[in-house]
């Protein structure tokens, strides 16, 4: 065999077992934990959060009443909260302490009382 030849085979192989080993990798890392929160008029459960900083989650949020809202002006993050859909909200927390998050679309009487806590610890 020509000595291109099999430089262009090596070259080949060596790129089809990196393409696996990148493959191999993804799919070793471990998944996002999924918090998973349900909102009722004038509640969300649980109705607070505990979180590590710099540890990414994915909050998934449903209900089964009205349109609702999540807020946590804390970490830019907010969502509408649909009937029978789930909304997901990726989170990293960068700062430990208590944050409030709210309901911020109007879902009835005792609206204003919808709140919860982010506790984000190191």
């Amino acid at each position: 065999m020509k000595p291109i030849a099999l430089r262009s085979m090596l070259a080949a192989a060596a790129a089809i077992a990196a393409m696996y080993g990148v493959a191999a990798y993804v799919a070793a890392e471990p998944a996002e934990q999924v918090i998973r929160v349900v909102a009722k008029r004038f509640d969300y459960t649980p109705g607070e959060i505990r979180l590590r900083k710099g540890v990414p989650v994915v909050l998934e949020f449903t209900t089964q009443d009205v349109v609702m809202g999540f807020s946590a002006p804390d970490f830019q993050t907010r969502t509408d909260i649909v009937p029978g859909k789930a909304a997901r909200v990726r989170l990293v927390p960068d700062k430990t302490g208590s944050f409030v998050f709210h309901c911020d679309i109007f879902c009835g009487t005792g609206h204003e009382d919808m709140v919860g806590t982010i506790v984000v610890t190191e």
